[in-house]
């Protein structure tokens, strides 16, 4: 293909992905409200024990008059933005395979395969230790004082949390992807082990957008077992690359 050619797929690409997004966009309008209370429900479990203990009743809110809509928007475009992955991502990928060779088609495909499944499981595991990151964090208001926490700002946090969880899961995936490249043998993970678990929980206190040791440790944690199972991996690939070349050599 020529140059000119290349800039029409790839215009062509975008065009059906930005309508897929529009599409979807569209239809994630008019289930805003059940999206809306999955979101809160975190809050609401998290706000539970306050009013009941402390008589606290912290609350989301919206500041401007236009807030509401522009909230629903938002909203609406990030479930879009989701519910048309698979559209942009195969245009993506149908853009970018014809230029990859064999073998590395069959590593994109590996990739491609594993890394949903961790990323899902990351932003499961995120949403599950949101009431408890919210609880603690509003747990340091004192007495008397009210938290009135806008809905934009709250939203930002979940989406955070979600992002942090699921990009952290990938992190080992990758690990066994640049051994398996030959960039990182098994030996220089076990050798900076001690490092690299070091490394692991201050990305989880830094990179966790509550900050509790709770959250952080339920994020270090499973890396830190993903990062072990990667290590594996990795000592089981190193020793048949190293029978294979000690087998071509014989030959």
């Amino acid at each position: 293909m020529t140059l000119r050619e290349h800039i029409v797929e790839l215009r062509n690409r975008l065009l059906i992905s930005v309508l897929a997004i529009v599409v979807c966009t569209v239809v994630a309008w008019f289930v805003y409200y059940p999206a809306l209370a999955i979101l809160k429900d975190p809050f609401e479990t998290a706000v539970r024990p306050f009013a009941e203990d402390r008589g606290l009743k912290p609350q989301l809110t919206f500041q401007g008059v236009g807030d509401p809509l522009t909230f629903r928007i938002k909203v609406s475009a990030l479930l879009g933005l989701i519910a048309a992955g698979p559209i942009w991502l195969y245009q993506l990928w149908a853009f970018i395979a014809p230029g990859l060779h064999r073998s590395e088609k069959k590593w994109a495909y590996l990739f491609a395969g594993i890394a949903a499944p961790l990323f899902a499981t990351g932003i499961a595991l995120g949403y599950w230790t949101l009431p408890k990151g919210i609880s603690i964090l509003l747990g340091f208001t004192p007495e008397q004082v009210q938290n009135l926490i806008e809905l934009g700002k709250y939203l930002d946090f979940v989406i955070r949390t979600l992002l942090v969880f699921g990009v952290a899961f990938l992190i080992p995936l990758v690990v066994v992807l640049l051994n398996m490249v030959g960039v990182v043998p098994a030996s220089a993970l076990a050798k900076f082990r001690p490092y690299i678990i070091l490394v692991i929980f201050v990305f989880a206190a830094v990179a966790t957008p509550s900050g509790d040791p709770f959250t952080m440790c339920l994020l270090a944690i499973p890396m830190c077992v993903l990062f072990f199972a990667s290590e594996v991996i990795a000592r089981i690939n190193d020793k048949r690359r190293k029978v294979r070349n000690e087998e071509l050599l014989a030959d």
